[in-house]
């Protein structure tokens, strides 16, 4: 088969499979009137795989070869199986770049888990890669959400606070700390550019939020390991409360964050309530469920 074959065969791959998805199946919102064709659109396929809607379209008709990263985001976006994502590399003639290994768990260290526990009165998560929510103390649950009644492939800083109505509202100045998370994020995408993962968050969150995509668009960075969060919290009120992170030693990119508030304060007594409610259960980790 000649070059131009493969690159027609390959558009009309991604064309067919597209059409058998549908938006819902990517955890895009629900469309707002019929559709026209079945399947999701090129801009949506565009999104989901963070590249631009005019590189996808030159895809289809064949008229660009597509790289090795590009084509791991597709396969992720289009949700296939191996024997799919093997004709996928075969089609674009890259079946000897394809990545044979799949980036290693996120295993939650003991020492994280060890600390989470003696955290008794202060909300504490640790985050993992892309800002995925490895593991969280009762008093987390109290303050924020039950991540555990969350799909584990859902349980992402980013995704919570852009998606989860509670979330979202519990922030005082929504916009400005959601800005900031997008810029942390940012920064964080430089350590591994090609993480399909990555890819697919920053996909998703472009499509289903306008305010995602023209911040991240910015290209603002962020590294800033401390600040102050203003919460108001549907049982306690306002809260204003120190929030510190610290990175973990061994390269595995975890980071433990606590949220603390000045002792003999309002917010102070209010946190103290809060987690006096919460009932007692142990810190969770989803190592099992993050193979990336």
């Amino acid at each position: 088969m000649s070059a131009d074959s493969d690159s027609r065969a390959l558009g009309a791959f991604l064309k067919a499979r597209r059409a058998q998805l549908t938006p819902q199946e990517c955890g895009l919102p629900e469309p707002d009137s019929a559709r026209r064709v079945a399947g999701l659109r090129r801009e949506e396929v565009a999104q989901l795989a963070a590249i631009s809607v005019d590189y996808y379209t030159r895809l289809e008709q064949g008229r660009v070869r597509a790289s090795v990263p590009v084509l791991t985001t597709l396969a992720r976006a289009l949700r296939l199986d191996g024997d799919q994502e093997t004709y996928l590399y075969e089609l674009a003639g890259r079946s000897d770049a394809r990545p044979r290994r799949r980036r290693p768990a996120q295993l939650l260290r003991p020492a994280m888990r060890r600390l989470l526990d003696q955290l008794t009165e202060t909300p504490a998560l640790v985050l993992g890669k892309r800002l995925d929510i490895l593991a969280w103390n009762p008093a987390a649950i109290a303050l924020y959400t039950d991540f555990a009644a969350l799909p584990a492939n859902r349980r992402n800083y980013m995704r919570l606070l852009f998606t989860n109505p509670v979330v979202r509202q519990l922030h005082q100045d929504w916009a400005h700390d959601a800005r900031e998370a997008v810029a942390a994020l940012r920064m964080e995408a430089a350590t591994d550019p090609d993480d399909p993962d990555l890819a697919q968050l920053v996909g998703e969150l472009s499509l289903q939020d306008p305010d995602f995509r023209t911040w991240w668009a910015e290209q603002r960075v962020n590294s800033a390991s401390y600040g102050t969060k203003h919460y108001r919290h549907r049982l306690v009120g306002d809260l204003t409360l120190d929030c510190d992170t610290w990175t973990s030693p061994d390269g595995s990119g975890q980071r433990l964050m606590i949220l603390t508030a000045e002792p003999g304060s309002p917010s102070h007594d209010a946190l103290r309530i809060l987690t006096s409610w919460t009932t007692q259960q142990p810190s969770t980790d989803r190592s099992e469920d993050v193979s990336r």
